[in-house]
């Protein structure tokens, strides 16, 4: 069978031949990938010659492109074109790579070549690094243990691949399985006719002609929560939402979890640490769980006293109108909309209109240009993985080529929820100099053919964190592929994103971008006066929701796994530990914790939001202070020192070099307005 995969692509950029590639292409290509890759580890391992940098290190950088590449594909495809036989091949592979990859940083012979080439004098700062960080990975995965616990530590590794896929997936069914049909005019009660337009295509695409479907993707829900009128329609769909990965069938997630965080556990003690959280948080710029904690017990006081005031606010507000029930958590949106209605005559609908995909597209690709010089152009013609996908060159100022950037923005069934960015091809400068295909995914409602799609303005600030985050991949240039981007210790990944986010408020951006979807009239003084006054509005009830889900995190990595055996129950007592108010429900339950349970990148993790606030808020006022916020010299160090070093420096050296300073969590408790 002739396999696109294989094969040296020939497409404009090099993307992926998309038209091409069919589910059957994987495993084939997985294949003679993984023995391609074997064969080259083996001939590391038993090179006759002396350990080098060279002939270790750096040879290891260079094998695996093949694996690479078709992971690259597979991957971001299995996130968002997903169907079961996709699904059927990332069960098949996941327990498989995990054996691959234990099957090296558990080889003793290959260990003791890489501590000897790691030993070499006379590397260059980047050299150097690589050799930090590849030892260091040899270690947190088992390579100085003991014959048999190398081996205990190999099950562990693939069984917990094979679990984090069955949690994605679960959560993937159960919103792909669930939408709200509205029946009857009245169901439609408060919705904008944008919502309703969308509302009607969706249901044509379940299959509910002449009706109106709600989804489970977050904007979906929130829309609806805000705007519904309908308080019985509101909670059927809330519960629904929270209900995720906890339905009581087949793609229930409860006893994953609890096997899960059991495993964890145990590697953790297999390396010689307390806790998972200790093991986990010993290689990020917190360092202890006990650094974490204090974090989140200074911001979480503040936001539970501003979220107490808020639940005062809106229970005023439900009594004014005659409204005999206590606020519930599905009623929460809907009434602080109407409060902020009511103190900042700000309606959201109004605002919608000022904030139209495109423009906001426009406007993050404008900050990019001011800061870093680039400029970006859309390229027609090109293979899709699906037709809504847009896709765009980035160019320096000289004009030339920097990145492929793919923006995938529309909410579908066969797309997990959320919003992320992830790369098709990441940068580096070994050998062949690679440029990165970047790809940014949105879960924005589809509105019909031939409507824009107008975003609220936590979809524009997502769409700009996320752009911050493809940034941090466009703009990388290291030498060695595990260096680049994203590379870096996930309490500092979130600072090139959040910082960006910054920008989509600055009345610099709004004023030339936040114009009328129909009019193309800038946004009035009085209503940027008034979106500006209302910037930290309900930050109680965000900060709440927030630290909710941390500390749940937190806390399921520190404690024996025997209590968490039942998890829904553990995250009941953490939540009542902490005083979590009973109108605000964490932002991400256990049984859909994706960032916790699908794979590790986020696992006693999820604070790293809130750790690289503190960064970002301190960041951004090195531009504010300034009197520029696209000084020149400032864009220059957080270019060099940030969103182009990958993981060329520890992070707090990465900081002190862009900033002079670390910062405090005063500026983060400054800028959500809870001083």
């Amino acid at each position: 069978m002739q396999n696109p995969l294989l094969e040296r692509w020939t497409t404009p950029f090099g993307i992926p031949p998309f038209d091409l590639i069919r589910t059957e292409h994987f495993s084939p290509a997985y294949d003679i990938a993984l023995a391609e890759h074997e064969a080259e580890i083996e001939a590391i391992k038993t090179n006759p010659a002396p350990p080098t940098f060279a002939n270790v290190i750096e040879a290891m950088e260079q094998a695996g492109r093949l694996l690479t590449k078709v992971g690259g594909v597979f991957w971001n495809l299995a996130g968002t074109q997903s169907d079961e036989a996709l699904r059927a091949v990332e069960r098949e592979m996941s327990p498989r790579l995990a054996r691959h990859r234990s099957k090296i940083f558990l080889d003793p012979v290959l260990f003791a070549r890489v501590e000897k080439a790691c030993q070499q004098t006379g590397l260059s700062d980047e050299q150097k690094r690589l050799a930090e960080r590849v030892y260091k990975g040899f270690v947190r995965s088992g390579a100085k243990l003991a014959p048999q616990d190398r081996a205990r530590l190999a099950a562990i590794t693939e069984e917990l691949a094979t679990l984090g896929t069955t949690f994605a997936q679960n959560v993937l069914k159960d919103e792909a399985g669930y939408v709200l049909v509205l029946e009857r005019e009245e169901d439609l009660a408060g919705l904008a006719p944008d919502f309703r337009a969308a509302a009607a295509a969706l249901a044509v695409e379940r299959g509910h002609q002449g009706k109106w479907a709600v989804s489970l993707a977050r904007g979906h829900v929130e829309a609806f929560l805000t705007h519904s009128t309908r308080r019985d329609l509101r909670e059927t769909l809330f519960k629904h939402w929270i209900a995720r990965g906890e339905t009581g069938g087949e793609s229930d997630n409860r006893s994953v979890i609890a096997r899960t965080l059991a495993l964890r556990a145990e590697r953790a003690t297999l390396l010689g640490y307390e806790t998972y959280a200790a093991f986990k948080l010993d290689d990020t710029m917190a360092q202890t769980p006990q650094a974490v904690r204090d974090l989140l017990d200074r911001v979480w006081s503040a936001g539970r006293k501003r979220a107490a005031q808020e639940v005062a606010s809106l229970q005023r507000m439900i009594d004014a109108e005659g409204g005999n029930f206590e606020l519930a958590p599905h009623d929460w949106r809907h009434y602080a909309d109407k409060l902020r209605r009511a103190e900042y005559a700000l309606d959201d609908a109004e605002l919608r209109a000022y904030f139209p995909l495109e423009r906001m597209i426009e406007a993050a690709f404008h900050v990019a240009g001011e800061l870093f010089g680039l400029t970006f152009h859309e390229q027609k013609g090109l293979p899709l993985y699906n037709p809504d996908l847009r896709i765009f060159e980035a160019r320096n100022q000289k004009g030339e080529h920097v990145a492929l950037f793919i923006g995938d923005y529309f909410a579908r069934a066969s797309k997990r929820s959320g919003a992320w960015m992830s790369a098709f091809r990441s940068q580096h400068n070994l050998g062949e100099r690679q440029r990165p295909i970047i790809v940014n995914v949105l879960n924005i409602a589809k509105p019909p053919e031939g409507e824009p799609a107008l975003l609220t303005i936590d979809e524009a600030r997502t769409l700009f964190h996320e752009f911050g985050h493809a940034l941090h991949g466009m703009l990388s240039n290291v030498t060695y592929p595990s260096l680049a981007g994203t590379a870096v210790s996930s309490d500092f990944v979130e600072l090139p994103s959040q910082l960006y986010e910054h920008w989509l408020l600055r009345p610099e951006v709004l004023m030339r971008f936040a114009r009328h979807v129909h009019t193309n009239e800038p946004m009035p003084d009085a209503l940027l006066k008034k979106l500006m006054a209302a910037r930290t509005f309900n930050q109680g009830f965000a900060t709440v929701e927030y630290c909710g889900s941390a500390f749940v995190d937190l806390e399921m990595h520190l404690v024996d796994p025997q209590e968490t055996s039942d998890p829904l129950a553990f995250e009941a007592r953490v939540l009542q530990a902490i005083g979590m108010p009973r109108e605000i429900v964490m932002r991400h339950r256990s049984p859909h914790f994706t960032h916790v349970f699908s794979g590790e990148g986020y696992a006693s993790g999820y604070y790293s939001y809130l750790w690289s606030e503190v960064l970002d808020a301190d960041a951004f006022s090195a531009f504010e202070e300034t009197g520029d916020v696209f000084h020149k010299e400032t864009a220059q160090r957080l270019h060099d020192y940030i969103y182009a070093a990958g993981n060329l420096r520890d992070p707090r050296s990465a900081y002190l070099a862009f900033r002079g300073r670390l910062p405090d969590a005063d500026a983060l408790i400054a800028k959500r307005g809870l001083a």
